[in-house]
Protein backbone atom coordinates (compact mmCIF):
# COMPACT_ATOMS: atom_id res chain seq x y z
CA UNK A 1 0.00 0.00 0.00
CA UNK A 2 2.87 2.34 0.82
CA UNK A 3 4.32 1.78 -2.66
CA UNK A 4 0.90 2.35 -4.26
CA UNK A 5 0.37 5.67 -2.50
CA UNK A 6 3.96 6.76 -3.09
CA UNK A 7 3.76 6.03 -6.83
CA UNK A 8 0.42 7.81 -7.14
CA UNK A 9 1.88 10.89 -5.46
CA UNK A 10 4.92 10.82 -7.78
CA UNK A 11 2.67 10.64 -10.84
CA UNK A 12 0.43 13.45 -9.59
CA UNK A 13 3.52 15.58 -9.03
CA UNK A 14 4.91 14.72 -12.48
CA UNK A 15 1.67 15.65 -14.25
CA UNK A 16 1.83 19.14 -12.72
CA UNK A 17 5.22 19.88 -14.25
CA UNK A 18 5.44 22.22 -17.28
CA UNK A 19 4.88 20.20 -20.44
CA UNK A 20 3.21 17.35 -18.61
CA UNK A 21 0.35 19.54 -17.37
CA UNK A 22 -1.22 19.59 -20.86
CA UNK A 23 -2.24 16.57 -22.93
CA UNK A 24 0.69 15.58 -25.15
CA UNK A 25 -1.62 15.26 -28.16
CA UNK A 26 -4.40 17.89 -27.97
CA UNK A 27 -3.24 20.30 -25.27
CA UNK A 28 -6.18 19.69 -22.93
CA UNK A 29 -5.39 20.80 -19.36
CA UNK A 30 -4.92 18.46 -16.42
CA UNK A 31 -4.43 15.11 -18.21
CA UNK A 32 -5.10 12.18 -15.92
CA UNK A 33 -4.03 9.29 -18.14
CA UNK A 34 -0.59 8.23 -19.29
CA UNK A 35 0.99 6.01 -21.91
CA UNK A 36 3.51 3.98 -19.97
CA UNK A 37 5.17 2.74 -23.18
CA UNK A 38 5.63 6.21 -24.70
CA UNK A 39 6.18 8.06 -21.43
CA UNK A 40 3.54 10.75 -22.01
CA UNK A 41 0.56 12.18 -20.14
CA UNK A 42 -2.69 12.42 -22.12
CA UNK A 43 -6.33 13.34 -21.59
CA UNK A 44 -9.19 10.85 -21.38
CA UNK A 45 -10.30 11.46 -24.99
CA UNK A 46 -6.85 10.96 -26.51
CA UNK A 47 -6.26 7.90 -24.34
CA UNK A 48 -9.05 6.23 -26.34
CA UNK A 49 -6.99 6.40 -29.54
CA UNK A 50 -3.92 5.16 -27.67
CA UNK A 51 -5.93 2.11 -26.56
CA UNK A 52 -6.53 1.35 -30.25
CA UNK A 53 -2.74 1.17 -30.80
CA UNK A 54 -1.73 -1.63 -28.40
CA UNK A 55 1.43 -2.42 -30.36
CA UNK A 56 2.61 1.16 -29.86
CA UNK A 57 0.97 2.56 -26.75
CA UNK A 58 -0.50 1.21 -23.54
CA UNK A 59 -2.30 3.48 -21.10
CA UNK A 60 -3.22 3.63 -17.44
CA UNK A 61 -5.11 6.09 -15.28
CA UNK A 62 -2.65 7.94 -13.05
CA UNK A 63 -5.30 8.07 -10.32
CA UNK A 64 -7.14 4.76 -10.48
CA UNK A 65 -4.72 2.12 -11.81
CA UNK A 66 -1.86 0.30 -10.12
CA UNK A 67 1.60 1.43 -11.23
CA UNK A 68 4.72 -0.67 -10.83
CA UNK A 69 7.85 1.10 -9.62
CA UNK A 70 9.62 0.53 -12.94
CA UNK A 71 6.82 2.21 -14.91
CA UNK A 72 6.78 5.22 -12.60
CA UNK A 73 10.53 5.55 -12.99
CA UNK A 74 10.12 5.43 -16.79
CA UNK A 75 7.53 8.21 -16.63
CA UNK A 76 9.92 10.23 -14.46
CA UNK A 77 12.71 9.82 -17.03
CA UNK A 78 10.44 10.56 -20.01
CA UNK A 79 7.58 13.07 -20.13
CA UNK A 80 5.75 15.08 -22.75
CA UNK A 81 8.56 17.46 -23.66
CA UNK A 82 11.02 14.65 -24.38
CA UNK A 83 8.42 12.78 -26.44
CA UNK A 84 7.55 15.89 -28.49
CA UNK A 85 11.24 16.50 -29.21
CA UNK A 86 11.39 13.06 -30.84
CA UNK A 87 7.95 12.35 -32.29
CA UNK A 88 7.26 15.93 -33.49
CA UNK A 89 10.79 16.86 -34.54
CA UNK A 90 9.96 17.42 -38.22
CA UNK A 91 6.30 18.46 -38.25
CA UNK A 92 5.91 20.69 -41.35
CA UNK A 93 4.73 24.28 -40.94
CA UNK A 94 1.51 23.55 -42.87
CA UNK A 95 0.54 20.47 -40.84
CA UNK A 96 -2.43 21.07 -38.57
CA UNK A 97 -1.85 20.26 -34.91
CA UNK A 98 -5.27 19.43 -33.40
CA UNK A 99 -6.53 21.13 -30.28
CA UNK A 100 -8.87 19.92 -27.57
CA UNK A 101 -12.07 21.06 -29.33
CA UNK A 102 -11.19 19.61 -32.74
CA UNK A 103 -13.09 16.67 -34.21
CA UNK A 104 -12.18 13.08 -33.46
CA UNK A 105 -10.72 12.18 -36.86
CA UNK A 106 -8.20 15.02 -36.71
CA UNK A 107 -6.95 14.01 -33.26
CA UNK A 108 -7.04 10.30 -34.10
CA UNK A 109 -4.92 10.71 -37.23
CA UNK A 110 -2.52 13.11 -35.50
CA UNK A 111 -1.84 10.48 -32.83
CA UNK A 112 -1.47 7.72 -35.41
CA UNK A 113 0.83 9.86 -37.57
CA UNK A 114 3.09 10.59 -34.59
CA UNK A 115 3.38 7.26 -32.86
CA UNK A 116 2.14 4.52 -35.20
CA UNK A 117 3.51 5.79 -38.54
CA UNK A 118 6.22 8.03 -37.01
CA UNK A 119 5.86 10.50 -39.84
CA UNK A 120 7.72 13.33 -38.12
CA UNK A 121 10.80 11.63 -36.66
CA UNK A 122 12.87 11.87 -39.84
CA UNK A 123 13.46 8.13 -39.79
CA UNK A 124 11.22 7.30 -42.80
CA UNK A 125 9.93 9.04 -45.92
CA UNK A 126 6.20 8.50 -45.39
CA UNK A 127 5.63 12.23 -45.03
CA UNK A 128 7.35 13.01 -48.33
CA UNK A 129 5.53 10.20 -50.12
CA UNK A 130 2.17 11.51 -48.98
CA UNK A 131 2.52 15.25 -49.43
CA UNK A 132 5.05 15.67 -52.24
CA UNK A 133 3.07 13.82 -54.92
CA UNK A 134 1.84 16.26 -57.56
CA UNK A 135 -0.91 16.09 -58.51
CA UNK A 136 -2.42 14.71 -55.31
CA UNK A 137 -5.39 12.62 -56.41
CA UNK A 138 -8.07 10.29 -55.07
CA UNK A 139 -11.80 9.69 -55.11
CA UNK A 140 -13.98 11.40 -52.50
CA UNK A 141 -17.70 11.40 -51.82
CA UNK A 142 -19.23 14.79 -52.72
CA UNK A 143 -22.72 16.05 -51.94
CA UNK A 144 -24.72 16.90 -55.04
CA UNK A 145 -25.41 20.60 -55.56
CA UNK A 146 -29.19 20.31 -55.66
CA UNK A 147 -29.87 17.11 -53.72
CA UNK A 148 -28.85 15.28 -50.57
CA UNK A 149 -27.06 12.41 -52.29
CA UNK A 150 -23.30 11.97 -51.98
CA UNK A 151 -21.67 10.86 -55.22
CA UNK A 152 -18.17 9.51 -55.83
CA UNK A 153 -15.97 12.04 -57.61
CA UNK A 154 -12.28 12.15 -58.53
CA UNK A 155 -10.42 15.09 -57.00
CA UNK A 156 -7.02 16.33 -58.13
CA UNK A 157 -4.93 18.97 -56.37
CA UNK A 158 -2.06 20.60 -58.24
CA UNK A 159 0.69 22.28 -56.26
CA UNK A 160 2.22 23.59 -59.47
CA UNK A 161 -0.65 25.81 -60.62
CA UNK A 162 -2.44 26.06 -57.24
CA UNK A 163 -5.73 24.54 -58.38
CA UNK A 164 -8.20 21.93 -57.16
CA UNK A 165 -10.10 20.03 -59.85
CA UNK A 166 -12.81 17.44 -59.66
CA UNK A 167 -14.17 15.11 -62.31
CA UNK A 168 -17.60 13.51 -62.65
CA UNK A 169 -16.17 10.37 -64.30
CA UNK A 170 -12.88 8.70 -63.48
CA UNK A 171 -11.92 8.48 -67.15
CA UNK A 172 -12.87 12.06 -67.93
CA UNK A 173 -10.19 14.50 -69.06
CA UNK A 174 -12.42 17.55 -68.62
CA UNK A 175 -12.93 18.65 -65.00
CA UNK A 176 -16.34 19.64 -63.73
CA UNK A 177 -14.69 22.56 -61.91
CA UNK A 178 -11.26 24.15 -61.61
CA UNK A 179 -10.92 25.97 -58.28
CA UNK A 180 -8.15 28.43 -57.47
CA UNK A 181 -6.28 28.30 -54.17
CA UNK A 182 -6.64 32.09 -53.92
CA UNK A 183 -9.68 32.05 -51.63
CA UNK A 184 -10.02 28.35 -50.88
CA UNK A 185 -10.58 27.20 -47.31
CA UNK A 186 -11.02 23.72 -45.81
CA UNK A 187 -12.51 22.89 -42.42
CA UNK A 188 -13.85 19.71 -40.87
CA UNK A 189 -17.64 19.76 -40.31
CA UNK A 190 -18.66 16.23 -39.20
CA UNK A 191 -21.89 17.26 -37.46
CA UNK A 192 -23.08 19.49 -40.29
CA UNK A 193 -22.27 16.94 -43.01
CA UNK A 194 -23.49 13.97 -40.99
CA UNK A 195 -20.29 11.94 -41.32
CA UNK A 196 -17.40 11.60 -38.87
CA UNK A 197 -14.97 12.43 -41.69
CA UNK A 198 -16.97 15.31 -43.19
CA UNK A 199 -14.85 18.07 -44.79
CA UNK A 200 -16.18 21.40 -46.07
CA UNK A 201 -14.29 23.27 -48.80
CA UNK A 202 -15.29 26.88 -49.47
CA UNK A 203 -14.14 29.23 -52.20
CA UNK A 204 -15.25 32.31 -54.13
CA UNK A 205 -16.98 31.93 -57.47
CA UNK A 206 -18.09 35.17 -59.14
CA UNK A 207 -17.79 36.96 -55.78
CA UNK A 208 -20.09 34.51 -54.00
CA UNK A 209 -19.06 31.79 -51.57
CA UNK A 210 -19.46 28.27 -52.89
CA UNK A 211 -19.32 25.18 -50.65
CA UNK A 212 -18.31 21.60 -51.37
CA UNK A 213 -19.23 18.97 -48.78
CA UNK A 214 -17.01 15.89 -48.89
CA UNK A 215 -16.04 12.78 -46.98
CA UNK A 216 -14.01 9.60 -47.31
CA UNK A 217 -14.53 6.42 -45.32
CA UNK A 218 -10.83 6.26 -44.46
CA UNK A 219 -9.78 8.79 -41.83
CA UNK A 220 -6.16 8.87 -42.98
CA UNK A 221 -7.21 9.74 -46.54
CA UNK A 222 -9.48 12.65 -45.60
CA UNK A 223 -6.97 14.11 -43.12
CA UNK A 224 -4.26 13.81 -45.77
CA UNK A 225 -6.47 15.82 -48.12
CA UNK A 226 -7.00 18.43 -45.43
CA UNK A 227 -3.27 18.81 -44.84
CA UNK A 228 -2.23 18.76 -48.50
CA UNK A 229 -4.74 21.57 -49.09
CA UNK A 230 -3.07 23.44 -46.23
CA UNK A 231 0.35 22.80 -47.78
CA UNK A 232 -0.78 24.12 -51.16
CA UNK A 233 -2.46 27.15 -49.60
CA UNK A 234 0.71 27.98 -47.67
CA UNK A 235 2.79 27.66 -50.87
CA UNK A 236 0.34 30.00 -52.61
CA UNK A 237 0.57 32.55 -49.78
CA UNK A 238 4.37 32.35 -49.76
CA UNK A 239 4.43 33.13 -53.47
CA UNK A 240 1.96 35.97 -53.04
CA UNK A 241 3.74 37.42 -49.97
CA UNK A 242 7.43 36.52 -50.40
CA UNK A 243 8.61 38.80 -47.59
CA UNK A 244 6.16 37.46 -45.01
CA UNK A 245 7.10 35.01 -42.26
CA UNK A 246 5.42 31.61 -42.09
CA UNK A 247 4.14 32.50 -38.64
CA UNK A 248 2.13 35.34 -40.20
CA UNK A 249 0.85 33.22 -43.08
CA UNK A 250 -0.29 30.15 -41.12
CA UNK A 251 -3.34 31.96 -39.74
CA UNK A 252 -4.40 32.82 -43.32
CA UNK A 253 -4.40 29.25 -44.59
CA UNK A 254 -8.00 28.51 -43.65
CA UNK A 255 -11.02 30.27 -42.24
CA UNK A 256 -11.97 30.03 -38.59
CA UNK A 257 -15.73 30.05 -38.09
CA UNK A 258 -16.41 31.87 -34.86
CA UNK A 259 -20.08 30.93 -34.90
CA UNK A 260 -22.54 29.02 -37.07
CA UNK A 261 -26.23 28.41 -36.64
CA UNK A 262 -29.77 29.41 -37.45
CA UNK A 263 -31.14 32.92 -36.92
CA UNK A 264 -34.06 34.75 -38.45
CA UNK A 265 -33.51 37.89 -40.50
CA UNK A 266 -35.77 40.56 -41.90
CA UNK A 267 -35.35 42.76 -44.96
CA UNK A 268 -33.86 46.27 -45.23
CA UNK A 269 -37.18 48.00 -44.41
CA UNK A 270 -37.56 45.88 -41.24
CA UNK A 271 -41.26 45.35 -41.78
CA UNK A 272 -40.77 42.34 -44.04
CA UNK A 273 -41.49 38.90 -42.54
CA UNK A 274 -38.55 37.25 -40.75
CA UNK A 275 -37.06 34.28 -42.58
CA UNK A 276 -35.04 31.49 -40.99
CA UNK A 277 -31.53 31.29 -42.40
CA UNK A 278 -28.28 29.46 -41.64
CA UNK A 279 -25.48 31.91 -40.78
CA UNK A 280 -21.71 31.53 -40.61
CA UNK A 281 -19.31 34.16 -39.26
CA UNK A 282 -15.61 34.07 -40.17
CA UNK A 283 -12.94 36.13 -38.43
CA UNK A 284 -10.48 35.80 -41.34
CA UNK A 285 -12.51 37.61 -44.01
CA UNK A 286 -14.85 39.42 -41.57
CA UNK A 287 -17.96 38.17 -43.39
CA UNK A 288 -21.32 37.04 -42.11
CA UNK A 289 -22.72 34.65 -44.72
CA UNK A 290 -26.25 33.33 -44.81
CA UNK A 291 -27.77 30.29 -46.51
CA UNK A 292 -31.20 28.70 -46.61
CA UNK A 293 -29.88 25.47 -45.07
CA UNK A 294 -26.52 24.38 -43.60
CA UNK A 295 -25.68 22.26 -46.68
CA UNK A 296 -26.44 24.83 -49.36
CA UNK A 297 -23.86 25.00 -52.12
CA UNK A 298 -24.01 28.79 -52.58
CA UNK A 299 -24.57 31.69 -50.19
CA UNK A 300 -27.76 33.77 -50.40
CA UNK A 301 -25.93 36.87 -49.23
CA UNK A 302 -23.09 38.30 -47.17
CA UNK A 303 -22.46 41.17 -44.76
CA UNK A 304 -18.99 42.62 -44.30
CA UNK A 305 -18.22 43.59 -40.69
CA UNK A 306 -15.66 46.32 -40.08
CA UNK A 307 -14.49 48.06 -36.90
CA UNK A 308 -16.21 50.44 -34.50
CA UNK A 309 -14.13 53.35 -35.84
CA UNK A 310 -15.70 52.68 -39.25
CA UNK A 311 -19.25 52.84 -37.85
CA UNK A 312 -19.88 49.14 -37.25
CA UNK A 313 -21.54 48.10 -34.00
CA UNK A 314 -23.74 45.40 -32.52
CA UNK A 315 -26.26 45.41 -29.67
CA UNK A 316 -28.85 43.09 -28.21
CA UNK A 317 -32.51 43.74 -28.89
CA UNK A 318 -34.31 44.98 -31.98
CA UNK A 319 -35.58 48.45 -32.98
CA UNK A 320 -39.09 49.40 -31.92
CA UNK A 321 -41.62 48.72 -34.63
CA UNK A 322 -39.76 45.69 -35.97
CA UNK A 323 -42.18 43.02 -37.08
CA UNK A 324 -41.60 40.08 -34.74
CA UNK A 325 -40.29 36.68 -35.80
CA UNK A 326 -40.48 33.37 -33.99
CA UNK A 327 -37.35 34.22 -32.03
CA UNK A 328 -37.53 36.33 -28.90
CA UNK A 329 -33.89 37.38 -28.57
CA UNK A 330 -32.95 40.11 -30.98
CA UNK A 331 -29.61 41.35 -32.32
CA UNK A 332 -29.09 44.63 -34.15
CA UNK A 333 -26.01 44.91 -36.35
CA UNK A 334 -25.23 48.43 -37.53
CA UNK A 335 -23.14 48.99 -40.66
CA UNK A 336 -22.43 52.26 -42.51
CA UNK A 337 -25.05 51.46 -45.13
CA UNK A 338 -27.72 49.50 -43.31
CA UNK A 339 -29.09 48.23 -40.03
CA UNK A 340 -29.51 44.43 -39.87
CA UNK A 341 -31.93 42.81 -37.42
CA UNK A 342 -31.68 39.14 -36.42
CA UNK A 343 -33.72 37.00 -34.05
CA UNK A 344 -32.47 34.00 -32.04
CA UNK A 345 -34.72 31.36 -30.52
CA UNK A 346 -32.52 30.85 -27.45
CA UNK A 347 -30.89 33.42 -25.18
CA UNK A 348 -27.64 31.42 -25.18
CA UNK A 349 -27.47 31.67 -28.98
CA UNK A 350 -27.99 35.41 -28.74
CA UNK A 351 -25.11 35.73 -26.27
CA UNK A 352 -22.79 33.63 -28.43
CA UNK A 353 -23.61 35.59 -31.59
CA UNK A 354 -23.12 38.91 -29.79
CA UNK A 355 -19.74 37.75 -28.50
CA UNK A 356 -18.69 36.59 -31.98
CA UNK A 357 -19.78 39.87 -33.61
CA UNK A 358 -17.94 41.91 -30.98
CA UNK A 359 -14.79 39.83 -31.49
CA UNK A 360 -14.74 40.64 -35.22
CA UNK A 361 -15.55 44.33 -34.67
CA UNK A 362 -12.71 44.67 -32.14
CA UNK A 363 -10.22 43.05 -34.52
CA UNK A 364 -8.07 45.62 -36.44
CA UNK A 365 -8.61 45.66 -40.20
CA UNK A 366 -5.82 44.63 -42.56
CA UNK A 367 -5.13 46.16 -46.01
CA UNK A 368 -6.94 43.14 -47.50
CA UNK A 369 -9.94 43.89 -45.27
CA UNK A 370 -10.12 47.45 -46.60
CA UNK A 371 -10.05 46.13 -50.17
CA UNK A 372 -12.77 43.58 -49.34
CA UNK A 373 -14.95 46.26 -47.75
CA UNK A 374 -14.58 48.56 -50.78
CA UNK A 375 -15.46 45.69 -53.12
CA UNK A 376 -18.46 44.72 -50.99
CA UNK A 377 -19.81 48.28 -51.00
CA UNK A 378 -19.43 48.53 -54.78
CA UNK A 379 -21.30 45.27 -55.23
CA UNK A 380 -24.24 46.06 -52.97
Amino acid sequence: MASLERNKKILLDLVKQPGNNLCADCGAPEPDWASYTLGIFVCLNCSGTHRDLPAVSKVKSIRLDFWEDSLVEFMRESGNSAAKAFYEKFVPAFFYRPQQKDCIVLKDQWIRAKYERQEFTGENNLLQQTYNSDPFESTLWKKGKDNKQFLKRTFQLSQKDFTLRYFVREDSKSPKAVISMKDLSAVFQPEKIGHAHGLQISYLQEERTRNLFLYHQNGQVIVSWFNVIRKTRLAYLRKRHPAAQDSDLISQISKVYLKEGYMEKTGPMQWEPFKKRWFTLSSMDRKLLYFKTPLDATELGAVFIGTESHNYSVADGSPSGTRGGRGHFGITLQTPGRQFVFMCEQEQDQKEWLEAFKQVISQPMTPQDYATEASWRRGK
